[in-house]
């Protein structure tokens, strides 16, 4: 299809395309730092340009991590979509995310997860930026509405 990768959010998914190396920080709860390890990924176009794959591989807490996110932006509906997975945060599950927020160099993308205890499902928003690098930021969102960083992904172009 001419064209689908033209728009401008479709541009601003393409700077996030190239090979990458950097530091993932993980906290589990509020201000507290639970992880810092390096991290290397790989974001890809996939159909035709209509969404990057962003595959990536590193350590939680000394374990293997390997993961998977699929970013996009529906032109009609005029928001960016992601959905999720890996081997260490999400189990066997996916996450799917989406959010209008967006400029030049970012966009912010909402899901949610189930609380493993049975309480009401916490929000996971998914900021990307690619002023300087490749910058993905996760916060995890309380169901009061409290939002706290959960995994910061800083990258550089390998």
């Amino acid at each position: 299809m001419a064209g689908i990768a033209d728009s401008a959010a479709h541009r601003l998914l393409a700077r996030m395309e190239g090979s990458w190396k950097g530091t993932a920080r993980t906290w589990f709860e509020p201000g507290k730092l639970a992880d810092t390890s390096p991290i290397a990924g790989v974001v890809r176009p996939v159909l035709e340009g209509r969404y990057v794959l962003h595959e990536y591989e590193g350590t939680l807490t000394g374990s293997r991590m390997l993961g998977w996110a699929l970013f996009g932006h529906a032109l009609q509906r005029k928001v960016y979509t992601m959905a999720w997975v890996d081997t260490c945060h999400m189990g066997t599950g996916t996450m799917l995310s989406e959010g209008a927020d967006g400029d030049a160099d970012s966009f912010s993308v909402l899901g949610s997860y189930a609380d493993p205890s049975g309480g009401p499902d916490w929000g996971w928003r998914t900021l990307v930026n690619v002023r300087d690098g490749l910058v993905i930021t996760h916060f995890n969102i309380t169901p009061a509405g409290e939002e706290a960083p959960g995994v910061e992904i800083v990258y550089r172009r390998a």
